[in-house]
């Protein structure tokens, strides 16, 4: 399958009704297909041939869902470009991704403009909304095109879509995918998320981030759903959004979701339909789950693990709790996945290895990285970076990523094992466990910790709330409150810009 014949089919059974809802308009299926036809005419019109690159920043809106599926049925890559980057970051991605078009939404225009003489290799540039003489106007461009479904020859192995790592560490890659990669994600969230044509689906996450393109949209739009879109998260928005279009369905970080639950104006009844809530990107707090449980019990939690190189591959329904929690779920029905040692080879029940997937649901490649794109594939598996262990049911449970796990004094610490721990504390709120240079044991485990509002514990406090749980080489050595987490768009704390600065100083004192 290829991803136009997601939209094409479900505006073929379903053309009279909304496909997408954003502040107050409403676009049906028939419309979007017709939209999406026009604009991949039109991009193939300009010239722009199979592969070429077509950039897009801007928020989640409806002009977002004509350029993803329009790109996808002209032969063209839609390049998804985070909103946040700035100036220096958007001109990197956008050269190293030889982007040719660009179409960005008008409140970037000025982000745009400084980075717009560095842009080379782009020819061409469409704007969102209010227009300038420096751009095209998306809709404008649409509506010269021709109606009828693109004459172009395309292949599910065909390159269709590239978004970019979170950029915890160093320089952000661009995951390159092909349909067939994406179309096996978008199947493995419809049967493991329960996502049917009845649903109505809050994008709620950035559309540049795989978690909503394709994680949540992509499957809405297979399965005939009908999407609507928050451009911006706020907890009273949401809720606004939710109680007007009768939201059944979300994916959501689990810092959304903190924030939706305990939000002072919180309302039960904006929430009337709710039902699925699906979650990733960073552990859960109890005290989160446990609030939706009271505040919302007719909504069912599914926990899912995944990559931007690998779509989802496990998934952990609420029936499975709370004799399961803690786990990250089973392999999802349609992929690949294992739990290895460093020579690709499986470990024991109970024993730490590396998570790895294998399948047509693993990414082309790291564009233009060829040596990164090598490290990632080997042994005939793709390896995620992150450390978990098996039980006999197929259950796993991650540890740690990789490059995080700290070597005290010659033994293994895993960060989450830590937080684990400081979040059984009922003050906090978030936390970020990580390594920090010592003396004597090369490194010991320090602790980022923000506390609930009107919350007052001491860093003594919380080593002796972690003494009572964790061996001594595991507590945390520094404690230091903050009121807030340096986060990617899907809500990951970016633990290198704490951690940094205390290694760096290391390097100066040698």
């Amino acid at each position: 399958m290829l991803t136009g014949d997601m939209l094409r089919r479900s505006a073929e059974r379903f053309p009279n009704k909304p496909a997408i809802l954003w502040e107050g308009s409403v676009l049906l299926y028939r419309d979007l297909n017709e939209a999406a036809n026009r604009f991949a005419n039109r991009l193939i019109g300009l010239g722009l041939k199979k592969g070429a690159k077509v950039g897009i920043i801007c928020r989640n809106r409806t002009e977002y869902a004509i350029a993803f599926f329009g790109t996808a049925r002209s032969g063209c890559v839609l390049v998804n470009v985070s909103v946040l980057y700035a100036p220096d970051e958007l001109a990197f991605v956008l050269d190293k991704a030889d982007v040719e078009l660009l179409i960005f939404e008008d409140i970037f225009s000025e982000k745009i403009a400084a980075v717009r003489g560095r842009l080379t290799k782009v020819s061409s540039y469409l704007m969102i909304g209010d227009t300038s003489d420096a751009a095209e106007a998306f809709g404008a461009f649409i509506a010269g095109g021709d109606a009828g479904y693109p004459d172009i020859e395309i292949h599910e192995d065909d390159p269709f879509s590239m978004t970019y790592t979170g950029g915890t560490t160093g320089r952000p890659k661009g995951v390159l995918c092909s349909h067939r990669n994406r179309v096996v994600t978008a199947h493995t969230v419809m049967v493991e998320e329960a996502i049917d044509h009845r649903d109505i689906v809050g994008v709620v996450t950035p559309m540049f981030h795989v978690a909503a393109l394709n994680i949540m949209f992509q499957p809405a739009m297979l399965a005939g759903a009908t999407v609507t879109f928050l451009s911006k998260w706020d907890a009273g928005d949401f809720a606004a959004m939710a109680k007007s279009t009768g939201m059944t369905a979300a994916f959501m970080v689990p810092t959304q979701v903190g924030m939706a639950v305990s939000d002072p104006e919180f309302d039960a009844s904006n929430f009337t339909h709710w039902r699925k809530l699906s979650f990733a990107g960073a552990p859960m707090p109890d005290w989160v789950q446990k609030a939706v449980i009271v505040k919302l019990p007719d909504v069912r939690m599914t926990q899912i693990y995944g990559q931007s190189e690998m779509g989802v591959l496990t998934a952990l329904r609420y029936w499975y709790l709370p004799e399961k929690l803690g786990s990250i779920g089973r392999q999802a029905y349609n992929v690949d996945i294992g739990v290895v040692d460093p020579d690709g080879q499986p470990v024991a029940i109970g024993e730490i290895g590396e998570i790895v997937s294998r399948g047509d649901n693993v990414m082309l490649e790291y564009y233009n990285e060829p040596d990164q794109t090598a490290a990632f594939f080997k042994h005939g598996w793709a390896w995620t970076g992150d450390v978990g262990t098996i039980d006999d049911e197929g259950f796993i449970t991650l540890v740690d990523r990789s490059k995080d796990m700290i070597i005290s004094g010659g033994e293994n610490v895993y960060p989450k094992e830590i937080e684990n721990a400081i979040y059984e504390h009922d003050d906090v709120y978030e936390c970020a466990v990580f390594g920090i240079p010592d003396d004597k044991w090369g490194e010991v485990p320090a602790a980022y910790v923000s506390l609930k509002e009107g919350a007052t514990i001491s860093e003594d406090d919380l080593v002796a709330h972690c003494a009572d749980r964790l061996a001594r080489f595991k507590r945390p050595r520094l404690v230091k409150f903050v009121d807030d987490f340096p986060k990617t768009p899907i809500g990951k704390i970016q633990k290198n810009l704490l951690k940094d600065p205390y290694w760096e100083a290391q390097v100066k004192k040698i």
